[in-house]
């Protein structure tokens, strides 16, 4: 995985891009659990473009590199954060 920016210092990275109407719901299920997490458009570094272009949203949990998946729900998030 390509070393991203020093702003992804969060537990969580939400891999989206513009535009994607899924990136938006998942991102609106994160933010009512107010979690901290960063966002990393992947449309900004070609090989997460390569990585998860068909697979977007994706949840990175940094501390082991584990990925959820959409579709998610709260329950699958919850568990996911470790909660």
């Amino acid at each position: 995985m390509p070393k991203l920016s020093t702003q992804h210092d969060k537990a969580f990275i939400l891999f989206h891009t513009e535009g994607c109407h899924l990136c938006e719901q998942a991102q609106a299920l994160i933010d009512s659990l107010a979690m901290e997490y960063t966002t990393q458009d992947i449309c900004d570094i070609e090989s997460l473009a390569e990585q998860y272009g068909i697979r977007i949203p994706v949840l990175l949990r940094q501390q082991d590199n584990s990925e959820l998946g959409w579709p998610f729900d709260i329950e699958q998030l919850t568990q996911f954060m470790g909660a």
